[in-house]
Parts: structure tokens; sequence; C-alpha cells
């Protein structure tokens, strides 16, 4: 199966909020004709009406056998969601699920066992084409399902490929609760520097600016992130004196942020079983 498979079979997806409409825009983007995808979305937002005036079926029946299913609907409101595509469940439509939670034994029970489903975590900066997506299938998914869904999943960014579903409660931690760490860091170094004597806006667009710009050196650098810190910290300089804070065993940033991961793991699991 590849992407002229995929446009001629056709795309159906089941939810179109965030999540699903940035999808669907790289998707577009990428050349998949508004035609070839099918939409189930009851309160469907402007921008997916507009792409209805562009040929996409939105709310109409749905094809025979679709390439792929997307499931994209909120958690909470899957059981109720899940009827509407579980008679294309006989096994030549892949199903990959963006939902929080869901396992594959989840599906499995839901949409019968021959279905060949994929669990995913993608992260909220699929918004602006630089999330991460963590992925896996069930033993019904071949390599050649992998590849499409790690294409369509490209399209917000980078993709990665767990070896047990059991890794997902870690991935969620880190890279799907993940934005909201930096969120409130950058919240928290833009407060620090207004009690240093910052007007607030300043302090703000300093903040944002400098964990944004140090993210993408992190990424696009050939050294590691404990290099690039080296290199700007003088010994006995000011960012050595913030570090020897930052970076102390008890009270630092290591064991707080090794307890939030652990306590977002744990919540992911609990939520899941």
């Amino acid at each position: 199966m590849d992407m002229n498979d995929l446009a001629a079979r056709g795309l159906v997806l089941l939810g179109c909020g965030k999540m699903g409409s940035a999808l669907l825009e790289g998707w577009l983007k990428g050349g998949l004709p508004a035609g070839s995808v099918w939409a189930i979305d009851p309160g469907a937002s402007d921008w997916l009406r507009a792409r209805a005036g562009e040929g996409l079926h939105l709310n109409e029946p749905l094809p025979e056998s679709p390439a792929i299913v997307l499931l994209a609907v909120k958690p909470q409101i899957m059981d109720d969601a899940l009827p509407q595509v579980a008679g294309l469940a006989d096994g030549r439509t892949l199903f990959l699920s963006v939902a929080a939670g869901k396992t594959l034994a989840y599906f499995a029970r839901h949409l019968g066992e021959a279905a060949p489903v994929i669990r995913s975590i993608p992260n909220t900066p699929a918004a602006v084409g630089r999330g991460i997506t963590a992925l896996i299938g069930n033993d019904k998914v071949g390599e050649d399902g992998l590849r499409l869904a790690e294409t369509l999943l490209s399209a917000v960014g980078q993709t990665v490929r767990l070896e047990t579903e059991d890794q997902m409660d870690a991935v969620t931690a880190v890279s799907g609760s993940g934005p909201a760490y930096v969120f409130h860091l950058i919240e928290a170094l833009a407060a620090a520097g207004v009690a240093q004597g910052l007007p607030a806006d300043m302090a703000m667009k300093l903040a944002k600016a400098t964990v944004g710009g140090a993210g993408q050196l992190a990424e696009e650098s050939a050294d590691d992130p404990g290099q690039l810190r080296v290199n700007v910290t003088s010994p006995g300089g000011t960012t050595a004196a913030a570090l020897e804070v930052l970076m102390d065993p008890e009270t630092g940033f290591p064991p707080l942020v090794n307890r939030a991961v652990a306590a977002a793991t744990q919540r992911s699991k609990e939520l899941g079983s």
C-alpha cells in the first residue's frame, strides 16, 4: 500500500479536531486530493467545511474499502464513535489511532481481531509541523502498513517506532505531555526575569525565543545537549552559577523532571487500564 493506493481507495477521518486537522492539512499540502478524503465530524470547523467545498466528503456515506481510517476522536467518546467505522474492519483497511490511552487490545475488542491497527501518540507541536509521533502496530500490520503510517505522520514532524506497546506510557510522559513542561519552563523563566527587574513583555519575549532557539539548536547541532551545555558554561561565570542550582542532585532539574515524568507515566498506565 502506498500514497497512490491511498488516493485511489480513500482515507477516512473519524474526528477532525486540532490533531486531525493538522494532519489533514499536511496531507493536502503534500498532494493528497481532497476528493480522496472522507471526514466524519458532526461539529465540523469552518476550516473543514471549506475543505468540503474543495471536494472533501464531509459526513457522507463512506467508501467500501478505504486504504486507511484515522481514529482521531477524543478518547472519552471513542466508544460511541467507533461503531461508525467498525464495518470497515475486515482486514483490508488499516486503522491508525492518535487517541491517547486506547490500547491495541481495546481496538481488538471493538473492531475484531482481523483489523490491522496502529496505535500512535503525536504531540501538539504537530500544529506547526514540528511534532514527533511514536507508533506501534498489532500483529496484523505489515511493513507496508507501518511505512504508510510513518509517511502520513511525517506530514507533521518526525516519527519513531516502538519495540513494545508498554513503552507507550513513557512516550506519553516524555513527548506527549512534554510540551506542557516546556511551556511551563517558559512561564517560569519569564517570571524569574520579571523578579530581577525586567518588564513582563520583554521577559516573556526573551524566554520564548531562548527556549525555542535552544530547542532548535539541540535538534540541528552535531553536539549532544550535554556538550552544548558545556559549550556555553564558562568556569566561574553566570551560566555556571545558575547550573549549580539547576543541576543540584537533590533539589535541581534532574530529580524534579524524573518525578514529573514518573508521575505522568503512572497516570498513563492508570488511564489505559
